[in-house]
């Protein structure tokens, strides 16, 4: 069985998809009627989910500074937290990546993909009890494209330059076509709040399965379930219990001796330990997700191209694929997108490890002494390590790298987009526009690379209203080279997400969208004993 068809399973057997949405999806993957059929009462007959119980997941990522305000979210402690209590309008599938109906039940675009109708769903009540109404989603849209909000999506929205109700439907107004925007609004920022959140954006009211009963920032968050939820295939428990724990030792203790359920952020160093205690699984998920070492383009030294040539030249990285990941993951080659996207740019030659030519780029910039690098442990796992390893590759260029760790507690808001060379991640976006909207675009707030550049925005709103796919797979070719060759983004590598659980939880699935099950984790597992 396939990944795709065990994926289709699934979704019957959890009650998420019809005999005819199952039907036709298996006979476009070449599936005969008749072993489709099987295969469909095969799986509505399975074991249905258990409800009940109370699970615990210890999770990274948590910082004194996390902001109850879905559109502030940073870490993936409250990734998780918002996919807890909110929803989207739309949401991805797990294995195609494709968009599928949340909060808007459907959708139609004009012909040149300017205008989208959405038609909301009806009968959905936030957890206050108020009904939800086309206004708030508009309010929220709204709220998400005011700078003075800060949202992550604050890119993506930038798009759109009208908002507006016919009716009962949402209508979105676009500053040009774009086949992309269902899957842009599948934006974890993009938590639809009573009101638009304008009253209080920090209330953590939504429409999701889980209500906040409790919330600490760095130490822990609390939910029950919404028992007015409008959907029946998630949460599946009684109550969820995220524990704040940013030290990998921590987690693995307490995974191993049962006090949590599920832990993410997995060191791939330590997965054959793990795999020893009878009563863990592990779950690795390939994705899109990629670990940074990111250089600030308009700030001294790295102002310089020659030195970020040199920067990436010297970074051994199938060494750290291996060191780091154990192999759990794939060579980057300084561009955020890989072959999981559509139109992803083929033929691009994979930049490798060559000191000669660093200590040539090196010496043309001009650069004298040490280049300080930040780094922390909760910047990705094995970060410190990576940042070693960078070091000793870099000596040979002759290129001095001083690493400094920082403290986990603050590192986001501190360190990552504030200091001009440091670690990061980036959990991947569901297309190629969303990605570079969000953290290349000279406008965007997670420019995290000061990469700024007229031209590079030009070209992305060109390709954004592009439907002729292969002129528009050509513009995404030229965009990451321009990021790749001009940049300031070193990626060594895509990281499969490694994270575990125990044996009693069920339910888990692997999603190409974003790590923990694209951040559901606690909506779509339930607990066997």
């Amino acid at each position: 069985m396939t990944d795709y068809t065990k994926y289709l399973t699934t979704e019957v057997a959890l009650g998420r998809m019809s005999r005819r949405e199952f039907m036709g999806r298996a006979a476009a993957f070449g599936i005969t009627l008749a072993v489709a059929g099987t295969m469909f009462e095969t799986a509505a007959r399975a074991q249905e989910p258990k409800r009940g119980g109370h699970l615990k997941l210890g999770l990274e990522g948590a910082s004194a500074t996390d902001s109850r305000d879905p559109a502030k979210a940073l870490s993936q402690f409250m990734f998780v937290v918002g996919r807890n209590w909110g929803d989207m309008l739309v949401e991805s599938e797990p294995l195609t990546g494709q968009p599928v109906p949340a909060l808007a039940e459907s959708w139609e675009p004009s012909a040149d993909a300017a205008t989208w109708t959405f038609t909301i769903r009806k009968g959905v009540k936030f957890h206050d009890g108020k009904e939800l109404t086309v206004d708030d989603v508009i309010k929220t849209l709204q709220r998400h494209t005011d700078e003075k909000s800060e949202s992550g999506a604050l890119g993506v929205m930038k798009s759109i330059k009208e908002i507006r109700a016919d009716g009962d439907k949402l209508v979105l107004v676009l500053t040009e076509g774009n086949a992309d925007l269902p899957l842009l609004l599948t934006d974890y920022h993009l938590v639809i709040q009573p009101n638009g959140g304008l009253d209080n954006p920090d209330a953590m009211i939504g429409t999701g399965p889980y209500k906040v009963t409790s919330f600490e920032p760095g130490v822990r968050a609390t939910f029950e379930r919404n028992q007015d939820d409008w959907r029946q295939d998630r949460g599946f428990v009684d109550s969820v219990e995220m524990i704040a724990m940013n030290d990998a030792t921590a987690r693995i203790a307490a995974l191993s001796s049962g006090q949590v359920h599920y832990i993410n952020r997995v060191d791939p160093k330590t997965v054959d330990l793990l795999k020893r205690a009878p009563t863990v699984e592990i779950l690795s998920t390939s994705g899109r997700g990629h670990y940074v070492f990111i250089m600030h383009c308009n700030t001294a030294p790295f102002d310089n191209v020659d030195l970020r040539l040199a920067l990436k030249y010297a970074m051994d990285r199938e060494t750290m694929l291996d060191k780091v990941l154990g192999g759990y993951g794939k060579i980057g080659n300084d561009f955020p997108i890989n072959e999981t996207y559509a139109l992803f740019p083929e033929g691009i030659e994979q930049r490798a490890y060559d000191p000669d030519k660093a200590a040539f780029h090196y010496k043309k910039s001009g650069h004298s002494g040490s280049v300080l690098l930040r780094t922390s442990d909760v910047a990705f796992p094995g970060a410190v390590d990576a940042a070693v390893l960078y070091q000793e590759s870099a000596k040979k260029a002759g290129i001095e790298i001083e690493v400094k760790r920082e403290p986990g507690d603050g590192y986001w808001s501190n360190v990552w987009n504030v200091q001009p060379f440091s670690t990061s991640y980036w959990g991947g976006r569901p297309t190629q526009d969303q990605m570079y909207s969000t953290a290349y675009l000279s406008t965007a707030d997670w420019n995290d690379t000061r990469f700024l550049r007229e031209d590079f925005d030009k070209l992305l709103l060109e390709a954004r209203s592009e439907l002729d796919e292969a002129k528009r797979k050509d513009m995404y070719r030229t965009m990451a080279m321009m990021v790749r060759d001009e940049g300031g983004l070193i990626l060594p590598m895509f990281n499969d997400f490694v994270n575990a659980c125990g044996k009693n939880v069920k339910g888990y699935v692997h999603d190409i969208g974003n790590d923990m099950s694209n951040g559901y984790v606690a909506t779509r597992v339930w607990l066997d004993a």
